[in-house]
């Protein structure tokens, strides 16, 4: 089985107060942003259905931050599901599906990679997962497990440095997996793709129409 996911603040502003004769009122203070809880939910409104995420911001605070910063800036509305990843053997359905923004333009800078060894989550199916290139390169690109796919962990007994690192997880699809293999199971492109994803690409990719945050559940605490 192939380990590796192949994919590819607004600014601070100064403040200029002018000069006057007189003390100025005081600006009011800026709204803190609201903590995030243990568990985060987001709602992927996707072409043929929506996907509900919970996010594991308690072990995987670095990779669920990063993902609410795109869902809250709006920059997930509009991407798409792009690549299926289809694996013959074993249980069905076994692979992944991937999805991300393609647009180098609209990424947030990289973020610092967070092995399953220290988070103690793992590629089961369901979970959902940062896509990237080499450890530290993971921006908008995620996988979402169709099974268990747990080869993709970190292995720090391994000699081979990308098994050492494995991919970070970073929450799990509660409500929508039916969604998620509809989308799987899309037709593929036999021509799309390049070195190992030749023949994992969707012909059609599907639209996620909407990301956004759902509500935490009554009594829940930040």
């Amino acid at each position: 089985m192939t380990r590796r996911f192949v994919l590819a603040a607004l600014p601070l502003a100064a403040l200029l107060v002018a000069a006057a004769p007189q003390k100025p009122a005081p600006l009011p203070p800026l709204a803190p942003p609201r903590p995030l809880a243990a568990v985060e939910r987001v709602a992927l409104v996707t072409e043929l259905g929506t996907v509900e995420l919970a996010l594991d911001w308690a072990h995987a605070p670095i990779s669920t931050a990063n993902f609410l910063r795109y869902v809250d800036a709006k920059r997930f509305d509009g991407i798409t599901f792009y690549r299926a990843m289809h694996l013959a053997w074993g249980d069905q359905p076994n692979g992944l599906l991937q999805g991300g923004l393609r647009d180098p333009r609209r990424l947030f800078p990289p973020i610092a990679h967070e092995p399953t060894s220290q988070t103690g989550l793992s590629h089961k199916a369901g979970a959902i997962s940062m896509a990237r290139n080499a450890p530290g390169t993971a921006t908008a690109d995620f996988s979402i497990m169709l099974s268990d796919l747990t080869g993709l962990d970190a292995d720090p007994k391994s000699s081979d440095p990308e098994a050492q690192a494995g991919y970070a997880v970073f929450g799990k699809v509660t409500a929508g997996m039916d969604v998620v293999r509809k989308i799987w199971e899309s037709p593929i492109s036999p021509t799309l793709g390049e070195g190992g994803m030749r023949g994992q690409m969707l012909e059609a990719p599907v639209k996620i129409l909407t990301a956004r945050r759902l509500p935490q559940p009554v009594g829940s605490a930040p």
